[in-house]
């Protein structure tokens, strides 16, 4: 069974502006039998760009963030040692720090990542959908 990890802009179009989603990707999400996880990466991406004013509109996604992500039917997906040991040690030339945690949460997880940010292609072995 394909279970699916949102990628940050995938998470924040899913409950606010599901049709700028991908049409695969909001397909799958609309499927109550497919697995959604959310990464606790996004909220610590999420939280950080409303901080540094780069995301202000984010502000009620980071402070309703657990109820969203429930909302969705999402389950909350921990960072772990083994996820950052994995994100520090991708060999990926992309330096975000929140893009190499969610693709080495979705490697070690065996999860499809939802995203459009072709960055990602660039990682062997990720399963992508959009």
């Amino acid at each position: 069974m394909t279970v699916l990890l949102l990628d940050t802009h995938a998470f924040v179009w899913a409950i606010a502006d599901p049709d700028r989603l991908g049409t695969l990707a909001r397909e799958h999400l609309e499927d109550p039998t497919v697995p959604v996880l959310v990464s606790a990466a996004t909220a610590w991406e999420l939280a950080t760009k409303v901080r540094l004013g780069r995301f202000p509109e984010a502000e009620p996604v980071v402070a309703q963030f657990q109820d969203l992500v429930t909302t969705l039917g999402a389950r909350e997906l921990t960072v772990t040692t083994s996820h950052a040991l994995r994100a520090g040690g991708l060999r990926w030339g992309h330096r975000d720090p929140f893009d190499r945690m969610l693709a080495a949460q979705a490697l070690l997880e065996h999860t499809t990542l939802v995203t459009r940010d072709r960055a990602f292609s660039e990682v062997v072995g990720l399963d992508i959908l959009w």
